[in-house]
């Protein structure tokens, strides 16, 4: 995408489009299992703290990253070996940033009944599986933060969980209003900024989000800052 900004020429051949598309839902999928295997971690992390090191073990952690990039695999071989089935006869302008799959259907002059309902089935089920069990975490964690007694108790325990959980909120909200949406009750300029929040904005953000958490980082933004401020 960064590169079609930067060219005169804006074309992108067949082959890439899909290679594309295919890495895009790979990652995107991908980063949704990892959500929720960070919401799980954090619930073993403020309501187990006593088995988190015998639950959560590198083993644990390994198979859930394997687990996360499967699931994303499985789920981008799906969906692009959908679009290999599909005739783009008549206009091959493709009205967005990159080649998403919603745009592309709309170009096909082939059925795409088929490729609609894998949208449907599968985007539902992984949405439907990541969301509840990134709900349910969040659930137990704040019965068990409201269960501390001191206000700062509080407040430190849930810190380690802002981070998270504004990743949560931005990724999981675009791709809701994205794909689960009534399509009549967007626009396409709307779908267009809407994908650049879950495909630029979040994984842009997310660095510095998490990385906020790192006392070390804070401590060295802070002399950072302070060195500016006596400077000027």
């Amino acid at each position: 995408m960064l590169l079609n900004f930067l060219m005169v020429s804006k074309g992108v051949s067949y082959s890439g489009c899909l290679i594309q598309y295919g890495f895009f839902a790979l990652f995107a999928t991908t980063e949704m299992f990892l959500l929720a295997a960070m919401a799980y971690d954090r619930y073993m992390a403020i309501c187990n703290p006593l088995l988190y090191t015998v639950i959560v073990t590198r083993k644990v952690c390994v198979l859930l990253i394997a687990g996360s990039y499967l699931g994303g695999a499985v789920n981008s071989l799906i969906h692009t070996l959908g679009l290999l089935r599909l005739s783009f006869c008549s206009s091959n302008a493709i009205d967005h940033f990159f080649c998403d799959l919603i745009p592309l259907l709309k170009l096909s002059c082939s059925d795409i009944h088929l490729n609609k309902t894998l949208v449907s089935v599968f985007g539902s089920v992984i949405e439907a599986t990541t969301l509840a069990i990134t709900v349910i975490s969040y659930f137990f964690i704040i019965i068990t933060v409201l269960r501390i007694r001191s206000a700062k108790g509080r407040r430190k325990t849930f810190s380690t969980c802002a981070a998270h959980f504004t990743s949560v909120f931005t990724f999981h909200g675009t791709i809701l209003l994205m794909y689960f949406c009534p399509s009549s009750s967007h626009s396409l300029g709307t779908e267009k900024i809407v994908s650049v929040f879950y495909t630029v904005v979040v994984p842009l953000l997310n660095p510095l989000i998490y990385s906020l958490r790192n006392h070390d980082v804070k401590c060295a933004a802070r002399k950072l800052l302070k060195r500016k401020v006596f400077m000027c």
